[in-house]
């Protein structure tokens, strides 16, 4: 038996360093700003940075210090904990539903419930909050928890068997392929309380294999052709889906993050692949291209080794697929105009009658950056507009020192964005973001993840996870992290004079007691934490925060203090953050949406028992045992309540 570990951990899963532009990094934005230490002042008074005198825009308004009124969050907060069950305040209980791998009633068909469950949106039905479209994303597989035949051997967290042929199993391989995807899932709350599937024609898998259109700019580019599709106009399947969007008409979006690993070209890459972090060892993320079956499948899997008739596959991922969770014969269509890269989420501004749509998305990986989308049509809620994703522009953020930012238009033919620097039309400018956004001058980030937008003051607030890779010589007195293990988030208020332009500031730096500013203070045992990740608001403005700990790194070190992932409440208005939930060993907390009434919360639980190294697996002594208690761990949906039947939070 050979196996193959292309990927060691969770850390190692996330896409490579790629971005070598000399383009501004944050810390080099910020760390003037962290220089005074009377940065913690503001409206909010959450760790504003203050803009300078004169620093405004026209008309707009700068933070000062105001009174706080009370909190909106009104429970007890719990503390960290490294126990494997979930941790919920007083007054609150929880149920499991939709583990990994359980059955998805259908009338017609036999489905299972997909892997690593992530971003997810609850879809009301029939005018009540009772009964929904439960739709939610499977990010990655962890094959050795999938496959009933590697149990008692020693498998890491990402090995695949290989035959000593070199091979894959193909059902192997399409099993791995049904798990990745989208499950959109009929539920029902009984007269117990319970949260039940049922069968329904509306429940529904979406997978790698699906069909799927490719609309926009890039429909039918040259660099869009595939055997499968010569025309540049369709695409097989969606992978590694991690957070999602709701479209104002009620579709659901699902964004396609570290797709690029699954690929490898040992060959001469096209600028499309290295700038995108593609492999160019000897096989992709689970070497699925080594999987021997029937001529139906061979190239199914052969894509994912992209050279010669498959070098542009890769081009056909990277996008925010949109999907009709109502009709389940609808087919999914992989938005370009949204523009193609490491797709954390995607969030929307509230629709407004007779304006255009605006949106924003950020690329998760180191350096890369925030995106900001504005349809060239504007918005109607009673006529179909099938064009507002598909032709709009697409914008790329730089924030400057005194607290300003702008968006710059990645628009073929203006600036840089040339023949002359490689361009042939908007299609290839979508196809090639990162490289785009790099000529512009865009802002290098931190990992930038979820996105939410306050709906009181309509600010938006996005977390920055962390950065490994910043080096030790970036390190000064205002900026004391190398790596910037912790993270952060940020905020902007878009300007409503400057349509290009907004005024940023800092919300929050995570952290331990002694590394952390929020409100003007460290964190505290109620509230530390690090590596923000999810980020929601709900009906009232509460903002909820979750955690995404590497693996890697969880209660080890310096990261023992944070326990387990976890989500946190945080309440702008009055400065108040609380820790609501701790979860099991091994996961990330992730994947947040509510019932309209705000008294059902749901929230993921994904891939618990990650820290299982492979002689424990080997010896069947798993990290964790969540939900079951006995048998693998599993990816599942935890149903949130409180106990007198209130709103969450309050």
């Amino acid at each position: 038996m050979t196996l193959t570990n292309h990927r060691i951990d969770h850390q190692d899963a996330d896409e490579r360093l790629c971005n070598t532009s000399n383009n501004t990094e944050f810390y080099q934005v910020l760390a003037p700003k962290l220089k005074r230490r009377d940065f913690l002042i503001g409206s909010l008074g959450l760790a504003f940075l203050t803009l300078p005198k004169g620093a405004a825009l026209a008309n707009e308004s700068t933070p000062s210090t105001v009174s706080r009124p009370a909190s909106r969050l009104g429970f007890n907060p719990v503390m960290v904990s490294e126990a494997d069950k979930i941790i919920l305040p007083e007054g609150y209980q929880y149920q499991v539903i939709l583990p990994f791998g359980s059955r998805l009633p259908h009338p017609d068909q036999e489905l299972t419930i997909g892997s690593h469950h992530d971003g997810m949106h609850f879809f009301p039905i029939y005018g009540g909050n009772g009964e929904g479209l439960l739709v939610l994303n499977h990010e990655y597989i962890e094959p050795r928890f999938l496959h009933n035949s590697y149990q008692g051997r020693t498998f890491s967290s990402s090995a695949v068997y290989i035959d000593s042929e070199g091979h894959r199993d193909a059902k192997e391989v399409l099993d791995e392929m049904a798990a990745h995807g989208v499950t959109v899932v009929h539920i029902k709350r009984d007269e117990q309380g319970e949260w039940l599937p049922t069968t329904s024609p509306l429940n529904r898998r979406i997978d790698a294999t699906t069909l799927m259109e490719i609309s926009g700019p890039a429909r039918g580019h040259e660099k869009m052709r595939t055997p499968f599709s010569p025309e540049g106009t369709q695409a097989r399947g969606t992978i590694n889906n991690c957070a999602h969007g709701v479209t104002p008409w009620g579709t659901y979006l699902t964004c396609e993050e570290n797709w690029a690993g699954y690929f490898y070209n040992p060959t001469s890459q096209p600028r499309e692949q290295q700038r995108y972090g593609v492999r160019s060892e000897t096989s992709g993320r689970y070497a699925w291209e080594r999987a021997k079956g029937s001529a139906t499948h061979a190239d199914l899997f052969q894509r994912f080794k992209a050279d010669d008739e498959f070098v542009n596959e890769p081009n056909q991922f990277g996008w925010v697929v949109e999907i009709d969770p109502l009709d389940p014969h609808s087919t999914p269509i992989k938005r370009t105009a949204l523009g193609r890269f490491a797709h954390e989420g995607v969030i929307f501004r509230p629709a407004i009658e007779g304006q255009p749509i605006e949106c924003y998305m950020g690329d998760d990986a180191r350096f890369e950056y925030i995106y900001r989308y504005v349809s060239d049509t504007t918005y109607s809620k009673n006529k179909p507009q099938p064009n507002l994703l598909d032709k709009g522009t697409l914008y790329v953020a730089k924030f400057h020192e005194d607290g300003r930012g702008e968006w710059l238009p990645l628009v073929f033919g203006q600036g840089p964005l040339t023949a002359e620097n490689g361009f042939d039309s908007q299609g290839d400018v979508l196809i090639n973001t990162r490289l785009a956004a790099d000529l512009m001058g865009a802002t290098k980030m931190d990992r930038p993840e979820w996105g939410a937008i306050d709906p009181n003051s309509g600010e938006v607030y996005f977390t920055l996870t962390n950065n490994t890779r910043r080096q030790a010589e970036q390190v000064d007195a205002a900026n004391p992290r190398a790596g910037n293990p912790y993270g952060h988030i940020i905020r902007w208020q878009e300007s409503t004079t400057l349509p290009t332009h907004f005024n940023w500031d800092i919300f929050l730096l995570a952290g331990d007691q002694s590394d952390s500013e929020f409100a003007g203070v460290p964190l505290n045992d109620t509230n530390q934490f690090n590596a923000p990740d999810g980020l929601w608001f709900d009906k009232d403005g509460r903002l909820w925060i979750q955690t995404d700990m590497s693996e890697r790194v969880l209660n080890t070190g310096d990261f023992s203090q944070f326990g387990n992932n976890q989500m946190l409440a945080c309440d702008p208005a009055s400065g108040d953050l609380r820790r609501f939930l701790v979860g099991p060993i091994g996961q990330e907390i992730t994947g947040i949406t509510a019932t309209p009434d705000g008294k059902t919360l749901f929230i993921n639980v994904q891939h618990p028992g990650a820290t299982t190294t492979a002689d424990a697996f080997k010896r069947n002594q798993f990290s964790s045992r969540w939900p079951m208690g006995y048998g693998v761990p599993r990816s599942a949906t935890v149903v949130i309540t409180k106990t007198d039947g209130g709103v969450i939070g309050t």
